[in-house]
Order: C-alpha cells, then sequence, then structure tokens
C-alpha cells in the first residue's frame, strides 16, 4: 500500500526511532508498574512519581506487602490512585507467586495480571522482550484515525488492524513515532496542520480543506441579473 509506505517513510525521517521507552524504568518490572500508573495519565507525571516510588518500594516483595492506603497516597498525583494502587500490589503478589518474580512475555499471561490490558502488556513486550508490538494509548488512536489508516474506534481492533496494515519491523517505532507526533504536532485539539509534513497523506486534512473550500464557495454570493 503505497500510502502507508509513504507514512512511514515520513515517520522514519521525522522520528529515527531510537528504541527508549518515554516511561523511565531500569528493573523489567519498575516499566510493567510505571505503564499500569500511566492510564489517565501523562508520561511526565509518571516519571516524577515514580523515583520516590521506587526507592520506598525498591523490589517487587516490597510492592506486593505494600498497605494499599500507603501506596495510594504515594501514587496520588497520577489519578485513580486507588485502583491503581490494588492493581499494583495484585500484579506484584501474582509475579512472585505464579511467575518467580519474573515479567511473561507472553501476552495472555500477562494480560491476566490484575490491571494490565493489551496496552500495558504491549508496552513489556515490546521494550523488555523486543517483540514487535502495536501500542494503541490515546495518540496512536487520534493520529492513526486522523490519518485514515483506521476508522475503528475500539483500541483492540486499531491493534488488530495496524498488524495487518504495518510492516512487522515497524510496529514498535510507529508506536513511538506516532506518539511523538500526536504530542508535538498532530494534537487532540486544533492540530497543527500548518507545520505537519504528513497533511499530503491525510484524510483529515484533505477533507477539513475540502470542506472549507466549499463553505468559502458558498459564501460567495452570485452577481444579481443585469
Amino acid at each position: 500500500m503505497k500510502k502507508v509506505e509513504a507514512i512511514l517513510k515520513q515517520l522514519d525521517a521525522l522520528y529515527p526511532y531510537d528504541g527508549i521507552c518515554f516511561l523511565h524504568y531500569k528493573e523489567p518490572w519498575q516499566l510493567l508498574v510505571a505503564t499500569i500508573l500511566s492510564a489517565q495519565c501523562t508520561d511526565d507525571r509518571v516519571n516524577q512519581v515514580t523515583p520516590g516510588l521506587f526507592k520506598n518500594y525498591p523490589t517487587l516483595k516490597a510492592l506486593a506487602e505494600a498497605d494499599i492506603n500507603n501506596l495510594s497516597q504515594e501514587i496520588h498525583s497520577t489519578g485513580f490512585f486507588r485502583m491503581k494502587a490494588k492493581h499494583i500490589i495484585g500484579s506484584a503478589q501474582q509475579l512472585l507467586n505464579l511467575h518467580n518474580g519474573q515479567l511473561p512475555s507472553d501476552i495472555e499471561k500477562l494480560t491476566a495480571l490484575p490491571g494490565v490490558g493489551r496496552k500495558t502488556a504491549n508496552v513489556v513486550r515490546g521494550h523488555i522482550f523486543g517483540i514487535p508490538s502495536i501500542v494503541v494509548d490515546t495518540h496512536v488512536k487520534r493520529v492513526t484515525h486522523r490519518l485514515g489508516l483506521t476508522h475503528h474506534t475500539d483500541p483492540e481492533k486499531i491493534e488488530f488492524e495496524l498488524m495487518k496494515t504495518l510492516p512487522e519491523n515497524h510496529w514498535t517505532p510507529y508506536n513511538q513515532q506516532i506518539i511523538t507526533h500526536g504530542r508535538r504536532v498532530c494534537v487532540a485539539r486544533g492540530p497543527k496542520c500548518a507545520d505537519c509534513t504528513l497533511t499530503p497523506l491525510c484524510d483529515y486534512f484533505i477533507q477539513s480543506s475540502t470542506a472549507s473550500h466549499k463553505e468559502a464557495q458558498n459564501l460567495v454570493s452570485p452577481e444579481p441579473p443585469q
């Protein structure tokens, strides 16, 4: 598909893939925790919280034994803190009890952990295990839809559609590139189309331009007959 190839070429030029995760972590389990915290929260906020969190809870065992009230206070600023604390403690317990403290690479085993959906599982699979994975967060969902690479709104359907549309070696880079583009240019409100080099390939821009042109034509009143 020429459009897909052109989009990927532009993305590679704009945002060369460096493999660096937006969420900061040292141990694999820390990425799992950080990704759970990132639900309905910015990566910047999570990165402000996790240094203190991992200092106070330096091991999976410490998290598994954490008091939910104390942990909730620790992660309060990430939002939905009570539920996230419950999920983090539950995931730590299951990793210790069922997986010898190691993160599984299998997506079914990952999504069986409390609070871990396909998005979180795919972040872990992509960055910890190097398994090509599509991560559909709010930016990937929005920008992919605007580009016209999907018409779905359900993240799981978008994930599977992109897996069919994109070459596998671009799955993980696409996540980082589209998230970066969504943050810098194709923002949720008032996308910066004038600064975007993807506009010739973007359904949203093409449709918006066509609508604006038609609207302008309608505003021009014909001259009265002589």
